[in-house]
């Protein structure tokens, strides 16, 4: 979390705090709450990326509550572009069926195609929805459903 949380300060300017760590508040949650689900990728027994999945957030695009949701999605640098993100993003969403919710960042220049070109496969090109943009949330939303 703590790697995630350092290349994502390119984009959210935060510091380490006193301990220097970035303290991801939620992490805990993951593994305590119903709603919210972990999932660690290993390649060649080496850890490689992670995916959080969650319903709810203050700022959704969707109006379904129930929608799940990429909390953070994250592939370490060595992995990517090897398809690590690709089988981690569509395999979360054949676990859960129906309706999700990915939003990225307007300023997360690599993640803005990488969820285009993975939600636009996944469903075939069908029932993606490219919302105005929200108040709360400076980025991109995609809702879309699983396939059957």
């Amino acid at each position: 979390m703590e790697l995630y949380d350092y290349d994502f300060s390119e984009f959210t300017k935060e510091d380490i705090n006193e301990h220097g760590l970035y303290g991801y508040g939620y992490l805990d949650r993951y593994w305590t709450e119903e709603t919210r689900h972990p999932f660690l990728i290993m390649v060649d027994g080496n850890f490689a990326s992670f995916v959080l999945v969650g319903k709810f957030h203050g700022c959704r695009y969707t109006k379904n509550e129930s929608a799940h949701s990429i909390d953070e999605f994250f592939v370490m640098r060595k992995y990517r572009r090897m398809n690590v993100g690709n089988f981690a993003a569509k395999h979360v969403f054949d676990l859960f069926k129906g309706e999700w919710e990915v939003r990225v960042l307007h300023v997360n220049k690599l993640a803005l195609p990488f969820w285009h070109k993975i939600i636009n496969e996944y469903t075939n090109g069908d029932n993606i929805f490219y919302p105005e943009p929200n108040p709360k949330w400076d980025g991109i939303g995609y809702t879309f459903f699983t396939r059957k």
